[in-house]
């Protein structure tokens, strides 16, 4: 994602059977009513279970903005025997809670984001198990953005899914994703990766899209309004499928651009990890400038328009950050810093000299700044897991470990990042690891003064290698 984002909470209580429900916490580790462990959220995601697939079906009719009808089943595996667990789900009235086809005993809301549900059988640790809620209502506005024309665009981090299906919503808990949208005749409904079937029915037209990679919650996307859908195929012949608001900017020098650089990135990380890809450029949102470009997977969504701007950091994206996700939300830098970094590479590969048109002109301008260089990127602290630091001097810090290591050494432990830990999740200090190893360097220094430290790098470590030519003073 390009810089941030918006974070609000609210809270919503409704009770079903609330005296069932009562005991059944009573009888329950207090545990089970917690987050997953987050240290920047800790009341996101929920623990006792994997999930292993979202099956979300949504009706919405773009001339009623402030509802939304739900019927989304999670496909889990349970880590824990379960009497009780909790979802993700802001605003809505839930209808009702099933689990493996049996109505709930009891379910309640509480807290921001929390329903909790109590099956009518214990599941068994090991089990998988189908969680079933019928909702309705006005979606959150945190993830579902409102357009001028009544479409509809659900985009969002860290935090989105929720604002319009229950979910297990952590990056470290990822699953294939279906998607079903209804919606009126002449309308369209874009998802994550492959489409299926459409079908239209008494004036209505049902779209249908398929994730078959695990994905994180909020890569999640769903994109509705009169879009304007150009279907082509990357050179390798993965299918892209590239859709523009009413509005947006087409482009189509641009539009074959992001295959370019899809191309290129490849070079640089490992083949592209999806079996779709393209992009959504959304235009008209509501009450804002307009949402930020996002990574939503295999389809990354833009403002208005696709550019080179945003292009090469988004696409990074699919390596870094979908494909291969954080642990939890100290390790942002793998996300931000890395995809930031790939629009030096794309201007490196358009003709830059990265060492003096990037690296040195920032330094330069910011090596009397202490602002600057004050955040750590890595465990950046609450609030900041985000911080424009990530983008800035994380970029920087790429450069420099490259100039470090070498460019051997430096790609191949990237291509082994992606491979390694495809499609699942790493930490930062994983990461360290890797490029000591690759290297065969001792870069505890490297990384303390970098990814860790609070000030401007030692000189070692701020001019290594060729970068030593730029030193000054």
């Amino acid at each position: 994602m390009r810089r941030t984002l918006h974070r609000h909470r609210g809270a919503t209580a409704v009770l079903t059977t609330a005296t069932a429900l009562t005991l059944a916490l009573a009888a329950t580790p207090a545990s089970a009513a917690t987050g997953i462990g987050d240290p920047y959220f800790p009341d996101d995601g929920n623990p006792g279970y994997d999930v292993t697939h979202y099956d979300v079906r949504i009706a919405y009719d773009p001339a009623r903005t402030d509802h939304l009808d739900g019927d989304t089943t999670v496909t889990a595996r349970a880590t824990e025997a379960l009497d009780r667990f909790t979802l993700d789900l802001k605003g809505f009235t839930v209808a009702s809670v099933t689990v493996d086809g049996t109505p709930a005993k009891a379910f309640s809301r509480s807290g921001a984001h929390k329903l909790a549900v109590v099956p009518a059988h214990r599941v068994a640790d090991g089990a998988t198990f189908a969680v079933r809620v019928k909702y309705a209502g006005k979606p959150d506005s945190e993830g579902w953005h409102t357009l001028k024309n009544g479409g509809a665009d659900a985009t969002g981090e860290p935090h989105a899914a929720t604002s319009w299906y229950p979910a297990n919503d952590h990056p470290s808990d990822k699953a294939t994703f279906s998607l079903t949208a209804t919606v009126p005749k002449g309308w369209t409904a874009i998802g994550n990766g492959l489409p299926g079937p459409t079908t239209t029915e008494g004036g209505r037209t049902t779209f249908r899209w398929h994730e078959d990679k695990p994905m994180v919650t909020y890569a999640s996307t769903v994109a509705i309004d009169k879009f304007t859908v150009h279907r082509t195929e990357l050179p390798d012949g993965t299918p892209s499928i590239t859709a523009y608001s009413p509005g947006a900017v087409i482009d189509e020098a641009a539009e074959a651009q992001q295959g370019e650089i899809l191309t290129f990135l490849a070079s640089k990380f490992g083949p592209y990890p999806f079996s779709s890809a393209g992009s959504i450029a959304i235009n008209g949102v509501t009450g804002q400038e307009g949402p930020n470009a996002l990574e939503t997977q295999s389809r990354p969504t833009y403002p208005g328009s696709l550019n080179d701007a945003s292009g090469p950091h988004e696409i990074t994206h699919q390596w870094f950050g979908d494909s291969v996700s954080i642990k939890d939300w100290r390790d942002g830098c793998l996300n931000e810093c890395f995809a930031q970094y790939a629009n030096q590479l794309w201007e490196e590969h358009n003709g830059s000299d990265l060492d003096k048109s990037f690296y040195a002109w920032v330094v330069d301008e910011n090596k009397d700044d202490p602002a600057y260089w004050a955040t750590k990127l890595y465990d950046p602290g609450v609030g900041k897991e985000l911080d424009p630091a990530l983008y800035d001097k994380g970029s920087l810090m790429l450069h420099a470990l490259r100039r470090t290591v070498g460019d051997d050494a430096f790609f191949a432990t990237l291509k082994r990042w992606t491979h390694d830990h495809a499609y699942g999740n790493a930490s930062f200090p994983q990461f360290e690891a890797l490029a000591a190893e690759v290297s065969g360097k001792d870069l505890k220094g490297f990384f303390d003064a970098w990814a860790h430290g609070t000030k401007i790098p030692p000189k070692q470590y701020l001019y290594p290698g060729s970068l030593g030519a730029l030193r000054h003073g």
